[in-house]
């Protein structure tokens, strides 16, 4: 059997030899494991390389990126060749095509009568073909009601991504049967909220919503037993620089709301207190510390809670501060 031409020429090349400083070093006799990670350099093209010998022992063969070079957004936007990425937050993911609602052709000019006719009997059964069966409708809409509360409470692009991750393991797992799409929509979002640290209440995604805050309660809980999602209790600090902004109130004020929430929930006040009311109360009586009073109707208002929590978390939390 004859061995490759490139196989003979290796087995025949001289011994490549590095000529040190103190002794010559054979790049063939090197022993891999024996290489000190020190003298291991990554190059911008990611190569590894022995710096000693020169020899290369890693190196990436294939270039995720462009041929083409680009130097501002539209050059991009010209050379790209592909739509955009793909998302969980639509029922296809993205990758079905879409007719554009300009009737106007590819040089920009207005369509006649019998083509823009046309144009829309196409966009009509284009929605129609989207969704195959009942459950891509019924996933297309609660995709589209988390869209929109998302949207409502202004919340970045990565909730929305995660509130549909977690829609659709409720919906692998036939945790919606016997429950509403929208409820069983906004808890995700809710949970997504609380899994990205984005603080939002109860209370404000019931108002975005069109189910009310006990089924969201019940429905959140089910889902994330159900799912196994590790959330953490809400911290109330969570909701100080907000509320605070909205109260116009300065920085020293959030400070000291920040001291009194952390000394307080050492002590244990916070265990069974719901986070929204415990923030609107510190942040009441860091403005009153810092002398830039607001009244607690005021305070109430921002938290969405009543004056009777925050005058009772009020009292709790400057008896525990020793403040008279």
């Amino acid at each position: 059997m004859t061995r490759p031409t490139r196989q003979r020429e290796r087995d025949t090349a001289p011994k490549r030899t590095w000529q040190g400083e103190d002794s010559d070093v054979e790049v063939d006799d090197l022993d891999l494991d024996d290489i000190d990670e020190d003298d291991l350099v990554r190059t911008a093209d990611g190569e590894l390389i022995h710096e000693e010998t020169g020899l290369i022992l890693e190196e990436e063969k294939i270039d995720p990126g462009p041929e083409w070079r680009a130097f501002n957004h539209s050059e991009r936007q010209s050379k790209s060749r592909v739509g955009a990425p793909t998302t969980q937050t639509m029922h296809d993911k993205g990758l079905t095509t879409t007719i554009d609602w300009k009737d106007k052709d590819a040089y920009g000019r207005s369509l006649s009568s019998e083509k823009r006719s046309q144009m829309h009997r196409l966009r009509k059964w284009q929605e129609r073909i989207r969704t195959k069966d009942a459950g891509e409708r019924n996933l297309q809409f609660a995709l589209s009601e988390i869209d929109r509360m998302a949207s409502a409470l202004g919340v970045p692009r990565s909730v929305r991504e995660v509130a549909s991750v977690i829609y659709r393991r409720a919906l692998s797992e036939d945790l919606i049967r016997g429950r509403s799409i929208e409820g069983v929509a906004t808890s995700a979002l809710y949970a997504a909220c609380r899994q990205e640290g984005i603080p939002r209440s109860l209370e404000e995604i019931s108002e975005v919503s069109r189910v009310d805050r006990k089924e969201i309660g019940r429905t959140y809980r089910y889902i994330s037993q159900e799912l196994g999602l590790e959330l953490k209790p809400v911290d109330p600090k969570q909701f100080v620089p907000r509320f605070c902004s909205e109260l116009e109130l300065s920085g020293e004020v959030q400070s000291k709301a920040n001291e009194i929430i952390e000394t307080t929930s050492e002590k244990g006040l916070l265990s069974g207190k719901s986070p929204t009311g415990f923030a609107a109360a510190a942040i009441y009586a860091a403005s009153l510390l810092c002398n830039e009073k607001k009244t607690q109707r005021e305070v109430a208002d921002v938290a969405q809670v009543t004056e009777v929590t925050i005058r009772n978390r009020y009292q709790e939390q400057i008896e525990a501060m020793g403040i008279h």
